[in-house]
């Protein structure tokens, strides 16, 4: 992975900005209680009274009702983008010509060519920019990759997931909204690709089954990654019936499950031959957002433009993923250029 050099010079504080106080920022800005250095000082909504009131609940400095006010703050580093998916492209894009680095909620765009504009300019400038894929850094999938790394269960041959839950359609809920993101593949089966993504890499085919809501959202699906030596994941979200949110991941000397649920798991059991289940429980710090914070922080510091456990390539690998399985499903997911 390339890995650009420097970002200028190490500030003393890593000021964050707040792009979007939905429900996952409401989350994520308490968890820098636990993060040294690094402080958010404002938030932007299309909404003022909304920014203002997430300011004041939070104790941030400043409160913007746009989103081009926030880019034209002098005193922010960092943005935090957690806007509905088709918006995070322009944001980002807007964002790194104002020279802010980014840290941008998953599904990191709506669409494989949108990712790819956005990690294009951020290497281009020079700007640290990563996907906010909490799951790559909770301590028990940490516990995980060292245990593969180490030849714990052989060779990763084979991967499952699943991630889903029952919600009622309604067409005008962001979940059902094809122009807002909407569908089980952005806001869940990203989490299940990069999962799979992370253990065996970029598969060469991809073959998909599911079914969609009357507004062209899906709302479930059934992934089959397949690689050219046989190796294989299986994966599966929804946002039509509940799943358990597990994920098991199999190797030539043995397997490893991730306890429910996958995306933020408290404890992994390992499975060897010849010898009993092994349990293994490494709890989050906070609500589990502190973990990536903290990588930001120390990517930031150091001058690296990217995160080495969650590279601009293994995103763009899993939008990748998703585009292919949007396509196969017939769903037109579309970036949305109108947001500033």
């Amino acid at each position: 992975m390339r890995v650009p050099a420097s970002v200028g010079p190490v500030k003393e504080e890593i000021r964050w900005g707040v792009v979007g106080p939905g429900r996952i920022a409401e989350k994520l800005v308490a968890d820098f209680a636990h993060v040294e250095g690094a402080r958010p000082v404002a938030v932007a909504s299309r909404s003022l009274d909304r920014a203002a009131d997430f300011a004041r609940r939070h104790g941030l400095d400043r409160a913007h009702g746009s989103y081009a006010d926030i880019l034209a703050d002098p005193d922010i580093d960092i943005l935090y983008v957690a806007t509905p998916h088709p918006q995070h492209h322009a944001v980002a894009l807007a964002a790194l010509e104002a020279g802010k680095a980014l840290l941008v909620e998953k599904a990191f765009t709506a669409t494989t060519a949108g990712a790819a504009e956005v990690i294009d300019l951020a290497r281009e400038r020079g700007l640290f920019t990563m996907e906010a894929m909490w799951t790559r850094f909770q301590p028990a999938v940490v516990a995980l990759r060292d245990l593969v790394a180490d030849g714990a269960i052989g060779e990763v041959r084979s991967v499952q997931a699943d991630l889903g839950v029952a919600r009622d359609y309604d067409p005008v809920d962001r979940l059902f909204a094809l122009e807002l993101g909407g569908g089980a593949l952005l806001d869940l089966g990203v989490y299940v690709v990069s999962f799979a993504q992370m253990l065996l890499g970029s598969p060469d085919t991809v073959t998909t089954a599911g079914s969609l809501f009357p507004t062209g959202a899906d709302a479930e699906a059934s992934l089959l990654l397949g690689y050219a030596d046989g190796r294989s994941a299986a994966l599966t979200t929804s946002l039509r019936y509940a799943l358990p949110g597990q994920a098991r991941v199999f190797g030539t000397a043995g397997w490893i499950d991730v306890l429910p649920r996958f995306h933020h798991p408290q404890t992994i059991v390992l499975h060897r031959a010849g010898a009993e289940p092994e349990t293994i429980t490494r709890p989050q710090t906070g609500g589990g957002y502190a973990h990536e914070l903290i990588e930001v922080t120390e990517c930031l510091r150091a001058g690296r433009t990217e995160s080495a456990v969650m590279p601009l390539a293994d995103t763009l690998a899993v939008q990748a993923v998703l585009g292919q399985a949007a396509d196969q499903l017939g769903i037109r997911h579309a970036e949305d250029p109108s947001v500033l």
